[in-house]
């Protein structure tokens, strides 16, 4: 009991050490790529603490997956290395007794895992995908703001308001520059102010001002002066856009019509239950994975580890396009991957309980000769 108590106590330390470690190296990403998009246009700086942390939600459960993977090597490694180990063997316990308790402690996490993965991932990337559409279908009537150049969300036009009465619906120095045609026209005026259009649209009238239309190189240009001019502001009607698969609920990928052989939401299927099976698989191999040769260093097992999920996590994805692709299908793509790495798990173990003679030593000369 007094190892069982160790092992959970660091376990919760190092899952919960290394899971905000990757948090913050997934924010500190998300930050850098999100407020890129804001600064190009392509969503709302006002909405960029939202996706962040949606962004971050969505991916929770494979951050989890890593840290439950990475804190069990790097338990039992420091085990190793500062002889607990030893002590573990000295108490006539294997390594088999290891799997036990780390289980216990890993499963409610697996659930975790597999509720995040079927439920928050969908909903986070659906909520993503709304507030992204939404700014890029807002209407003009949100660019009208005091003090601030605004550009319009197909980019034709751009507005500056140095100041604006709200209750008046009057403005006063108005810069409005519009490309239409592939032709450049150009209005200032130093008052003005918002009136109401037909089917619930709005203009901004322009008074005692002057245009500037064209090239000023071209022969064409032109400069005119005007008592009123009127632009109309656009009102566009916000469209929820249709979801995408990893944007469907799980009761949406199982009641969807479509019976055809190729069905994108069985690959998305595939990849949402297969996340908490990879990480039950990460963590049966990491228990052998962490024996430490003095040899050959205390970061191997840290090599082979980063070089094992890269090799799971991309065969799980390289599945998933299979089946959306319809080369295989989804019940004979959902267990090889798993099996082979419960198999390899279940081999390293039996090799670490009895190192000296390799199971499959003993097996392949009775094996041969019985053929």
């Amino acid at each position: 009991m007094i190892f069982h108590q160790a092992l959970r106590r660091e376990l919760s330390f190092t899952t919960g050490g290394v899971f905000l470690v990757l948090v913050t190296i997934m924010i500190t990403t998300l930050v850098i790529r999100i407020l890129g998009f804001a600064a190009n246009g392509a969503v709302n700086p006002e909405d960029a603490l939202v996706l962040i942390a949606l962004a971050t939600l969505g991916y929770m459960a494979v951050l989890l997956t890593v840290s439950l993977f990475v804190a069990v090597l790097m338990v039992l490694v420091r085990w190793y290395k500062d002889s607990e180990m030893i002590v573990w063997f000295a108490s006539g316990l294997s390594i088999a007794s290891l799997i036990r308790p780390i289980l216990r402690f890993a499963a409610p996490l697996i659930v975790i895992i597999a509720l995040l993965a079927l439920f928050v991932w969908p909903w986070a990337n659906r909520e993503s995908t709304i507030i992204s559409q939404r700014f890029q279908q807002r209407s003009d009537v949100s660019m009208v703001a005091a003090g601030q150049f605004r550009e319009s969300a197909k980019a034709e036009r751009v507005f500056f308001i140095e100041e604006l009465d709200v209750d008046k619906s009057e403005v006063k120095n108005i810069f409005a520059a519009e490309t239409k045609n592939g032709r450049l026209s150009v209005a200032v005026a130093s008052t003005g102010f918002i009136e109401n259009a037909e089917r619930g649209g709005k203009s901004i009238v322009l008074n005692n001002g002057r245009r500037y239309e064209g090239v000023p190189t071209q022969p064409d240009f032109r400069i005119l002066e005007f008592a009123q001019y009127s632009t109309h502001i656009q009102n566009k009607s916000t469209l929820d856009p249709a979801p995408r698969d990893r944007e469907k609920s799980v009761s949406e990928l199982l009641n969807d019509p479509n019976v055809a052989a190729v069905n994108p939401n069985h690959a998305e299927l595939l990849w949402r239950i297969g996340l908490p099976l990879m990480a039950l698989g990460l963590v049966l191999i990491a228990i052998p994975l962490a024996y430490v040769n003095p040899r050959l260093g205390n970061y191997t097992a840290m090599f082979y580890a980063v070089l094992i999920y890269l090799i799971y996590s991309n065969l799980l994805n390289l599945t998933q396009n299979f089946v959306s692709q319809g080369k295989v299908n989804v019940f004979v793509a959902a267990w090889p991957i798993h099996a082979l790495a419960f198999g390899i798990a279940f081999l390293l173990i039996r090799n670490r309980i009895n190192p000296s003679l390799k199971w499959w030593r003993r097996q392949l000369p009775a094996f041969l000769a019985n053929r």
